[in-house]
């Protein structure tokens, strides 16, 4: 019997030490996580892709011109008034004749100047028409989107032009005389016309300078026509026209 409980006790006294080994390793991982379930951003992150290249920008054609009906201020050769102050009418006119093409000749052209001005008139404008004036002219009566740009930059235009979108600029006609001689008396403070074109290889604007007979797709450097740019000034002297602001008007269908 004594033998017995020799060998019992021992057993029971193992037991616990036995219990408590299976606790721990029970407890106790056998490897660490997988990186991609830690909390380590790095670890699951995707290596940076390398930077992709930046696409060139499509360059512009170096050259471009707009077609179109060459509208004289003076279609008769008369410089009495209102022809003397009809440049505004016939800008507006040049752009009209491209988006409608019709008979550009001496009669229609001169119908088409003194019914604008009978308009004109019959709102209250004067002779002498700023830009704005010359938007609602273009909106209210040839019935045109408008859109006046302020101090417009070389590019700008360009686009314009490479949209078939005329652009029409006032200026100080003195300025221009410095490369269009065929305007009498220096040139006029207040003119207006309309650009159709460009050449980066000359670095000349073609435009249709309705004040002369010789202002068909005449050229103008691109310095010199946007120094000329001046809207009518505001004192309503035309010998202010250096304090007019620098605009040009967009007619778009």
């Amino acid at each position: 019997m004594v033998k017995k409980y020799l060998i019992i006790i021992p057993f029971l006294l193992t037991i616990p030490f036995i219990f408590l080994y299976f606790q721990t390793t029970r407890d106790s991982p056998t490897s660490p996580p997988p990186a991609a379930l830690t909390n380590n951003p790095t670890s699951s992150s995707p290596s940076t892709p390398e930077n992709p290249k930046k696409s060139t920008p499509t360059p512009l054609p170096s050259k471009y011109l707009i077609k179109t009906a060459f509208i004289e201020q003076a279609p008769e050769k008369n410089w009495d008034q209102p022809w003397q102050d009809a440049c505004e009418e016939a800008a507006l006119l040049t752009v009209d004749f491209y988006y409608r093409p019709r008979s550009a000749n001496t009669q229609s052209v001169k119908q088409a100047i003194l019914d604008m001005i009978d308009y004109q008139t019959s709102i209250g404008f004067q002779k002498d028409v700023n830009i704005d004036q010359m938007a609602v002219i273009a909106s209210d009566y040839l019935d045109y989107k408008t859109e006046i740009i302020t101090n417009p930059t070389i590019a700008q235009i360009k686009q314009y032009l490479l949209q078939d979108i005329p652009v029409v600029i006032p200026a100080n006609g003195k300025q221009l005389f410095a490369e269009n001689r065929h305007f009498n008396d220096g040139g006029p403070y207040y003119h207006n016309l309309v650009i159709l074109g460009y050449d980066d290889r000359t670095s000349k604007f073609t435009v249709h300078d309705v004040g002369t007979r010789h202002g068909a797709y005449f050229k103008y450097s691109y310095q010199l026509l946007m120094a000329s740019i001046h809207d009518f000034p505001d004192s309503g002297r035309k010998q202010d026209i250096q304090t007019g602001a620098k605009k040009i008007l967009l007619l778009v269908k």
